[in-house]
């Protein structure tokens, strides 16, 4: 264990301060019957240096402990949330197709602060709180077990508390934590679509949901904090009650003397130390029901397993030559297993053909090239590359061959340098260069006044969309892929800037396979095949002449898109 030898030492020295404090109600007990009652001034002095001494290693003992404990505890979380982070990273994208990337954020940095609080908490509270609480009970048994009732009284109405606390703050908290997902959600999607509220003169409405949306977090908060806050009256009435049988039973059962004071005081400070590890261990208590929803949600992540992975025994598929095949596939998104988006789609691609597939939106031409990326995986049939059944292979072996952009390929803040060469950063700088001038990003990267170095900040703030996308179809060239997808890859350049990039790239196409799943149909005419999609299948395929001349789905929409 990585920290076992920091935690015996942490162990130890949270013993040496329990101990101390609670043998002081012991020397108080001996000043007071033996050194007090009988005038022994040199006695007196002696405790009290020895109690100083007690107090100052008690002292170093829990600044010492403390402060070990922040550093093992700041180590478990850093790590925690790396695990998430990677763990978050391994997960299918059907993971993110459900869930908003505020609600994702807020796993990641507000609920693992919480489970930070937890873990401190679990070491400064619990241990220390019960390990004095032990001590003090065998104390008090072995000195008075009469006068020991008196804090026995009180347990039953403690126990009580606890446990109604237990079942209706835990659910309480549940909710508030789910409220305040929403909130960082809510804020997260205001801030990404800001340009669209504006435009739509929507501040005022936004801020409307905002406002409701902070009143029902607030309206949970005061739920949950109005549970907690029955336990604290609890604990102040078991003190109390426990008090008053002390004295009873010190006056009508020992018939306490005036030698024996120093027990009977003894005995009052034992009281009081027996209910401050229960207040104390109240109050962890109420920390640990409100942060152990965020824990919860932290392991719901750590614990889903992604849809998408490895098998045991997978191979690294070779160098990819480039045949694909789709063998009678079907499939269904996840949230929706019953309702099939493919149903039995076989097709032949050969290495180095260009096939484009076009369709109305929704008939799964995405899903298509999806399925070949293994985001997702097939509910029937196999997809094939070079005779590879994708299924039995590794998935980094697979993706480090393919080539893939969408319509909103995400730059990352940095330098334009950086994020061409992201998927593969030992490239030397003439092969960026070189990827760069193939799709004439070079023509505007140069005219910057730090070239290549200029700082873009996260999704490419300014730059155009045909300059975030151009650097992005660097970034994929760059890694020279054996399969190339373009999904919707040109949708953001304008028309000029389009006739330069299908220029740029003519040439590199031929020597891969590629998938172009486009809506112009003005870009894939040149393509070696043409599928259409629609109904869940291959409506008809061909190439773009031959698919006019059978004027049938293909040139219908092709004919529309020109009248």
């Amino acid at each position: 264990m990585e920290y076992k030898g920091k935690i015996v030492i942490v162990t130890v020295l949270i013993l040496i301060t329990v101990f101390v404090s609670t043998v002081y109600p012991l020397f108080i007990e001996k000043i007071i019957d033996d050194e007090i009652y009988k005038g022994n001034v040199k006695g007196l002095l002696t405790m009290a240096g020895v109690m100083v001494a007690l107090a100052v290693i008690s002292y170093g003992a829990t600044r010492i402990w403390r402060h070990m404990m922040a550093e093992i505890s700041n180590d478990l979380i850093m790590n925690i949330r790396r695990k998430l982070y990677v763990h978050i990273q391994e997960l299918g994208v059907d993971f993110f197709d459900q869930r908003p990337a505020g609600k994702i954020l807020a796993r990641v940095t507000g609920d693992v602060n919480a489970l930070k609080e937890v873990l401190a908490s679990t070491v400064t509270n619990l241990i220390p709180e019960i390990a004095t609480l032990v001590v003090i009970v065998t104390i008090m048994i072995v000195k008075s077990p009469i006068l020991s009732l008196s804090a026995a009284v009180a347990v039953p109405i403690i126990v009580f508390g606890l446990y109604l606390c237990q079942i209706i703050a835990h659910k309480r908290w549940q909710i508030w934590k789910k409220k305040e997902s929403n909130m960082t959600a809510f804020i997260h999607e205001g801030i990404e679509g800001v340009s669209t509220i504006q435009s739509f003169n929507a501040e005022e409405e936004s801020n409307k949901e905002f406002e409701g949306i902070v009143g029902e977090l607030v309206d949970a908060f005061r739920a949950a904090v109005s549970i907690n806050d029955l336990y604290s009256p609890t604990i102040e009435i078991s003190f109390g009650l426990g008090t008053a049988t002390l004295y009873y039973l010190a006056v009508t059962k020992l018939h306490v003397q005036a030698e024996s004071i120093g027990t009977l005081s003894a005995f009052v400070l034992y009281l009081s130390m027996f209910f401050n590890p229960i207040r104390n261990l109240a109050n962890y208590y109420n920390k640990l029901i409100t942060n152990l929803a965020s824990a919860e949600r932290v392991y719901e992540i750590m614990d889903m397993e992604p849809l998408v992975k490895d098998k045991d025994a997978v191979v690294d598929i070779p160098e990819i030559k480039g045949d694909v095949e789709f063998s009678h596939v079907t499939f269904a998104y996840p949230d929706e297993p019953d309702v099939d988006i493919l149903h039995d789609v076989s097709f032949e691609a050969a290495r180095g053909e260009t096939i484009a597939l076009v369709g109305p939106t929704g008939a799964g031409k995405t899903t298509i090239v999806s399925l070949l990326s293994r985001f997702y995986n097939t509910k029937e049939g196999r997809v094939l590359v070079d005779g590879y059944d994708i299924a039995d292979v590794s998935i980094q072996s697979l993706r480090s061959q393919l080539g893939i952009m969408t319509q909103d390929n995400y730059l990352f803040s940095g330098t334009i340098r950086d994020n061409i060469k992201y998927g593969r950063p030992d490239a030397t700088e003439e092969e960026m260069l070189a990827a760069a001038k193939a799709v004439h990003a070079d023509d505007f990267i140069s005219q910057m006044e730090d070239g290549y170095d200029t700082k873009i900040t996260e999704r490419g703030g300014g730059l155009s969309n045909g300059q975030r996308q151009l650097i992005a179809f660097a970034r994929t060239l760059l890694t020279n892929p054996k399969i190339l997808i373009l999904d919707e890859a040109t949708s953001s350049i304008d028309t000029k800037t389009e006739i330069l990039v299908q220029q740029g790239i003519e040439e590199l196409l031929k020597k891969r396979t590629s998938f172009v799943v486009a809506h112009r149909l003005s870009t894939i005419k040149n393509a070696d095949k043409i599928f259409v999609i629609d109904d869940g299948g291959i409506l008809e395929w061909g190439n773009h002449e031959s698919l006019m001349e059978k004027k049938g789905a293909y040139y219908d929409l092709y004919s529309a898109q020109f009248a």
